[in-house]
């Protein structure tokens, strides 16, 4: 790219922080570093017209787990390593909304509901004789019972008569989230560049030469958000994770509200303006799936019509409207990576389908590890 003199001067000479990716972590990392540097030069670049990735393309669950996920993340940490991954969703979800404001993210907290096929009976019956168990272990957390069992008062069918309540979860407008996210950016003097995509840095004693598609600039530090794109970067125990998602077109009368997970979480819908939104089905084809593309498979958009014709939305008249993908980033830990790589390198990524929860204290955390 042919930059002037004016281009250079004002977007790309001086940065003392370059950041990739400006998605919920990247952002929440400039805000942190402008409160502690307020005189920085900081630089956000972003591969995609919008943040890519996840941010924008979530399903807006302000959640910490379900109970059959804490019961199954129980069997492979301890009940320390447990909580402690509560917690960071909990603290992180409270520092979203300390950011940004309740009205502003469209927070409503309607509760979260886990539902049962009538085929899982031997799950159902694990959360119900668990419930009392993690009810206990989160008490110091919550300070009161987080689940119990409610009635099927939606009318879903095909479903048990009683599901898991939570009466903790709420859900938020990922839009509007991004959007103020992107706004509180600017107006806190922080530039951020579309469309540019990183292809790689070389460190020296002075910083780091970032080499972008179109030009190549020099940063005293470089902080990488890029989740399910880290790999493309830099070495990091993370692999892609493609979810995908429809929505309906807006329903006469939906009497459904809340958040609700099905499967073992594996597929999660909610209500927003009057619609159903609907993603999952990963486990259906793993290896496809482990994926940085954008995209829909149809054995997976039909299981989602499926299960909304037989389970969710029975005996309704409704039309899809619209279907897209995400990519989270994953892994064999479910604690996310924050650390220092180099002198002036450092990460923030492998959200684990909980960006919404934790990007803001992921963030944050980056932002913290500079001295």
């Amino acid at each position: 790219m042919n930059l002037s003199y004016w281009e250079i001067k004002t977007w790309l000479s001086q940065i003392d922080y370059t950041i990739v990716g400006s998605g919920i972590v990247g952002i929440s990392c400039a805000i942190q570093l402008r409160q502690r540097f307020p005189k920085s030069k900081i630089l956000i670049l972003e591969k995609g017209m919008l943040p890519q990735g996840a941010s924008t393309k979530n399903a807006g669950f302000a959640c910490f787990g379900s109970l059959s996920e804490i019961i199954d993340d129980l069997q492979y940490h301890s009940e320390d390593e447990v909580l402690k991954l509560i917690k960071k969703r909990v603290d992180g979800l409270q520092l979203l909304r300390k950011t940004l404001g309740d009205k502003t993210i469209d927070y409503k907290n309607l509760g979260g509901y886990e539902l049962f096929l009538k085929s899982d009976e031997a799950l159902f019956d694990v959360c119900s004789v668990e419930q009392n168990d993690i009810n206990r272990l989160l008490q110091p957390i919550f300070r009161d019972d987080v689940f119990s069992l409610k009635d099927n008062n939606f009318k879903f069918e095909n479903i048990k008569s009683k599901y898991s309540f939570n009466q903790f979860e709420g859900q938020i407008d990922t839009g509007k989230m991004m959007e103020a996210l992107l706004n509180k950016a600017q107006q806190e003097g922080i530039k951020i560049l579309n469309n540019c995509l990183v292809q790689e840095f070389e460190e020296d004693t002075n910083g780091i030469k970032i080499k972008a598609d179109n030009f190549e600039f020099s940063s005293k530090n470089l902080l990488i958000s890029t989740n399910g794109f880290t790999t493309k970067l830099i070495e990091q125990p993370i692999k892609p994770a493609r979810a995908q998602v429809l929505i309906t077109k807006p329903i006469k009368d939906l009497h459904i509200k809340g958040t609700f997970h099905l499967d073992k979480g594996y597929y999660y819908f909610r209500n927003i303006d009057n619609r159903i939104l609907f993603g999952g089905g990963r486990n259906l084809d793993f290896k496809t799936e482990e994926t940085a593309e954008f995209g829909e498979t149809e054995i997976i958009q039909n299981k989602l019509e499926e299960l909304l014709r037989t389970a969710i939305l029975p005996n309704t008249d409704y039309e899809i409207d619209q279907r897209w993908s995400g990519i989270m980033g994953v892994g064999q830990q479910k604690k996310a990576i924050v650390k220092q790589l180099s002198n002036h390198v450092y990460c923030g990524v492998r959200l684990g389908g909980m960006g919404v929860a934790i990007g803001s204290l992921v963030g944050k955390e980056l932002a913290d590890l500079i001295e």
